[in-house]
């Protein structure tokens, strides 16, 4: 096991790091996590995979399985969910998500991993999903927003994740923390809920209301809400232009896979650039940096995890608690973002593996004390 003493040391030892936590009453084991990713920031970064344990390139539903542990012996640290299907679909469907999807955040938390939450969204006003469609999609955030005609409906689906978020307890009887992550990319205009689809007010409203209604009348105390547009800004003030504020945000990251190689353009200058504004705005005001998305498609590229992730995580003096790549798909010969056994990548994926700035999942321990 390649870090572990290292890293029991580093949590054991490294003096409280002072960051703001917007939920005085979130679980001591929340509250623990939020701390250590604090702490993990300042030395290391966890390796995230979304959708990692609940499907892989040709596999799916395989009990302890991933491709990354196919890889290393070791899941990711941080692995990604999407709570997509609580939402716009029959209630026993529904139900039926909940349950696989509960099973698949309660296994990561006793193994020791930790639980990031996406929400694709489907459009609760009109067709269209979760994608922006023009003549079919309605603008819904001004419709779910206080005193909107869609504002109960809204109130509903967040019962529902709610009712989600409590009843997903480890086996130590605690509620699962976890890192919840809606309206991502919202700077660009491809969901309902972009940039171009709402006004900057009407944005902040929802997510404010969103945070508190499940916060303080839901109930909800195992969250750590996380705030990350997708790439398309160059300065602190485009990077905040609609933050929702200090109080409704706990952690800030980016999505960037436009500077990191997509269409194989890559700028790593830039996202290096961007990795840093939202570094140092956490660092101002005491919260915790993520790069909340990237990757490259079908890793063409055989060095791309140290040379071009790698190196641009350990430029400048940047402080990330994770980073996360999208996911692989079950049927797809090409929508990959992790390597799998016998992928070009795989050599130089166990070099990022082995460095010692790297966390995996076997590398964390008591990450919720």
């Amino acid at each position: 096991m390649k870090k572990n003493t290292l890293f029991t040391v580093l949590l054991l030892c490294i003096s409280h790091v002072g960051i703001s936590q917007i939920d005085t009453k979130a679980t001591k084991e929340t509250k623990a996590l939020y701390r250590n990713l604090g702490k993990i920031a300042s030395t290391n970064i966890l390796f995230g995979h979304q959708h990692a344990t609940e499907y892989g390139h040709g596999w799916s539903g395989e009990s302890d399985r991933s491709d990354v542990k196919s890889v290393t012996g070791s899941h990711p640290a941080i692995i990604g969910v999407d709570i997509s299907g609580l939402s716009g679909r029959p209630a026993d469907e529904i139900l039926k998500n909940s349950e696989v999807l509960r099973k698949n955040v309660v296994d990561t938390y006793n193994r020791g991993g930790v639980t990031t939450v996406a929400w694709h969204f489907s459009n609760p006003a009109s067709g269209g999903g979760f994608y922006w469609k023009d003549s079919v999609s309605a603008r819904a955030i001004e419709l779910i927003k206080p005193g909107g005609s869609h504002h109960e409906k809204y109130k509903e689906i967040l019962r529902t994740i709610a009712d989600f978020a409590k009843s997903a307890k480890g086996k130590d009887g605690s509620n699962v923390p976890m890192l919840f992550r809606p309206y991502h990319e919202f700077d660009g205009d491809w969901f309902w809920w972009g940039k171009s689809h709402c006004s900057r007010e009407d944005f902040i409203s929802v997510w404010q209301f969103t945070v508190t209604y499940l916060r303080d009348t839901l109930g909800v105390h195992n969250f750590i809400y996380v705030f990350s547009p997708d790439c398309k800004f160059n300065s602190e003030q485009e990077f905040l232009e609609r933050y929702p504020g200090d109080k409704f945000v706990d952690m800030v990251g980016m999505d960037n896979y436009a500077d990191f190689g997509r269409d194989g353009k890559y700028n790593l200058e830039a996202g290096i650039k961007k990795l840093k504004i939202v570094s140092d705005y956490a660092k101002k005001a005491n919260k915790v940096a993520a790069f909340t998305e990237t990757g490259l498609e079908s890793i063409p590229d055989k060095n791309w995890w140290t040379e071009s992730l790698l190196k641009s995580l350990k430029a400048e003096k940047i402080n990330l608690a994770y980073v996360l790549v999208w996911r692989n798909d079950t049927r797809s010969s090409t929508h990959y973002y992790a390597p799998f056994p016998g992928q070009v990548s795989v050599p130089d994926f166990k070099v990022f593996y082995d460095d010692p700035y790297t966390l995996f999942e076997k590398d964390l321990v008591n990450i919720y004390h």
